[in-house]
């Protein structure tokens, strides 16, 4: 153990005050204050977060613990609400050791915003450190990328000056070296600036693996939904989140902090945040979704996650003529959207037949309609009337209006004798009556007439009594259809003549699309005779071998038009550059590669050869 330490001062780094050690020690070497520290003279300082964890808690003694070290004292909280449960466990075993992959795990090689070259400082906590302890030192706050502004003062936050060419030196904040003068330049986006640097500032003071990406990804979903941003089908909808999300923002806000969006890229950032779960997106962009949900960091502790719309039941069942009225017997949800409004509509069956509906933000024991009232309200409802009480006396006991009742005891069913009417009649009779009703009433329809005008009463009965249905319904017509002859060879003609055109225009459309079988069957709809009778079609065979692409067919034309395009804009196209706007995977790319160096080298342009006539 160390005969002493220089104890971090709040929210400084580790690496602060290592620095300050190495300066009070008296040490000469910053090796010997590594092998003090670190048992290693070979450790390489580093200023975000730092390895060797292990070691140097067993030197400094049990005051100090890993997890303290790196919550209190390395910027790494700021990423570690947003890293899956999986690699927060990989990162803490990183630091006990040599670190090695620590950065790459965080995404900080790969997934750099606005990184930093040197150490910052805000000149009005410099001021207060010296006049409190002394001494000013590192803040990890001010260290963060993306972060410009002090969120204690609210003013930029200043380089301060490379006092050292070694990387194994350690820098200690003097006051000589600081600008400490209150003069600033303007700047257009700072209350927006000053608004995320005290959000990352929060991010710093949370328990450590409180958060982690699973529970964020849900509770952004959540907060989407209260936005309407989500569909029936539960995704996100992109283009309208896209266009708001860039009008919350200040123009120019986003591209100056590397963030902005290209709604056409199927990777940008925003994207990635709500679709991939697994792949890593920087905390700034984190918090810059959180600013457009109006939320802040803290928040997140008591956001719930997303349930979906109406959450995961069960849910009640709300027929007051149920002995289980209020009960939550009810264990789905059927959503749908509103075709005028665009709410989200739940729709919930009981197994007494007992089906309602309502909007996804009232509550769960409001009605919004009443699709079906089912057997159990309909047996109460005879019930009911043979006491010899009013229609409103009926309404008040079943949970309805009076009108409701009055409408369904003028139906036919109920004009029968009470007397022959049991009290148990269930909602399979009270169809069968009503359907012999009309059966009666339209001698002359067919079926298929039948079928169409009464079709929930028809589908009813063909699902609960086939066989009865079929017996009441009026016997089937017979048809007599003339066996038509087709004639191959001007359907053979007319096909091949309706995907030359359609082939035209997909070859000249601005976005490449793949010209396949099924996409020019499917837009003609002509698609099954395609599949099941090509044979009986040669030049339309022949034409479709000559025009259809493989995936890479497609992949090579799309990124030839790609090269074209560059062409006009730069005068030394990159390979890489025209993968990333292609958008296809490494190993395929590979594969394609020789093809398009070739196609560079001949200098592009050239359209390929299309089909022959």
């Amino acid at each position: 153990m160390l005969p002493f330490f220089t104890n971090p001062y709040p929210n400084e780094l580790l690496y602060s005050a290592i620095a300050r050690y190495h300066f009070y020690s008296g040490n000469l070497d910053c090796k010997d204050t590594l092998e003090e520290l670190f048992g290693n003279r070979c450790a390489i300082p580093s200023v975000e977060i730092g390895s060797y964890f292990l070691v140097l808690t067993e030197k400094l003694g049990p005051q100090y613990s890993v997890e303290s070290l790196l919550a209190n004292h390395t910027i790494y909280p700021y990423y570690a609400s947003f890293l899956s449960k999986v690699r927060q466990q990989e990162i803490l075993q990183d630091v006990l050791k040599d670190g090695q992959g620590l950065y790459t795990r965080l995404g900080m090689i790969a997934g750099s915003v606005c990184k930093k070259d040197g150490l910052y400082y805000c000149a009005e906590c410099a001021k207060a450190d010296d006049a409190q302890y002394g001494e000013p030192y590192i803040h990890r706050e001010h260290q963060l990328q993306g972060i410009n502004y002090c969120p204690h003062h609210e003013v930029p936050l200043r380089k301060y000056p490379d006092t050292t060419d070694s990387r194994i030196q350690y820098v200690r904040f003097e006051v000589k070296h600081m600008n400490l003068t209150p003069i600033y330049e303007t700047d257009p986006y700072k209350d927006v600036a000053v608004i995320i640097a005290k959000q990352a500032y929060q991010l710093l003071q949370l328990p450590l693996h409180e958060l982690s990406r699973e529970t964020i990804s849900s509770q952004y979903r959540a907060l989407l939904r209260a936005r309407n941003l989500i569909t029936v089908s539960n995704r996100v909808r992109q283009k309208e989140l896209y266009q708001a999300v860039r009008s919350h923002f200040p123009k120019g806000f986003l591209q100056l902090y590397e963030s902005e969006l290209n709604e056409a890229y199927e990777y940008n950032w925003l994207k990635m945040l709500l679709r991939n779960p697994k792949r890593h997106v920087h905390p700034l962009r984190h918090l810059f979704l959180l600013h457009f949900l109006r939320k802040d960091v803290e928040s997140l502790l008591t956001t719930s996650i997303d349930q979906g719309a109406f959450g995961t039941g069960p849910f009640p069942c709300l027929n007051k003529a149920a002995s289980h009225y209020k009960q939550f017997t009810i264990q789905d949800v059927d959503v749908t959207r509103d075709f005028k409004t665009k709410n989200l509509i739940g729709t919930f069956t009981c197994s007494c037949g007992f089906i309602y509906a309502r909007k996804h933000s009232t509550d769960i024991f409001k009605i919004g309609r009443v699709k079906e009232f089912g057997h159990v309200w309909y047996q109460k409802l005879i019930e009911l009337s043979r006491k010899n009480i009013s229609n409103r006396a009926i309404a008040r006991e079943l949970g309805v209006d009076s009108k409701t009742v009055k409408k369904y005891l003028e139906q036919p069913s109920y004009k029968q004798d009470q007397q022959k009417v049991p009290i148990t009649v269930s909602k399979l009779h009270l169809y069968k009556a009503e359907f012999i009703t009309i059966v009666q009433k339209h001698p002359q329809s067919s079926r298929t007439q039948l079928r169409k005008t009464y079709q929930k009463e028809y589908m009813y009965l063909y699902r609960q009594d086939k066989e009865w249905l079929f017996n009441i319904l009026p016997a089937p017509q017979k048809r007599y259809n003339e066996v038509k002859t087709i004639d191959w060879n001007k359907r053979d003609k007319q096909y091949s003549n309706a995907i030359k055109t359609l082939y035209d225009q997909f070859w000249t459309s601005e976005k490449p699309i793949r010209i396949t079988v099924s996409l020019l069957g499917k837009r003609l709809g002509i698609l099954a005779n395609l599949e099941r009778n090509l044979e009986k079609l040669p030049i339309t065979k022949r034409l479709l071998e000559q025009i259809t692409e493989s995936v890479e067919q497609f992949q090579i034309r799309r990124c030839c038009k790609i090269i074209n395009n560059l062409k006009h804009e730069l005068s030394d196209v990159k390979l890489w550059r025209v993968q990333r706007l292609a958008g296809i995977k490494s190993k395929d790319f590979k594969t394609i590669r020789p093809i398009l160096e070739v196609y560079l080298q001949e200098g592009g342009i050239d359209e390929h050869q299309r089909y022959k006539a």
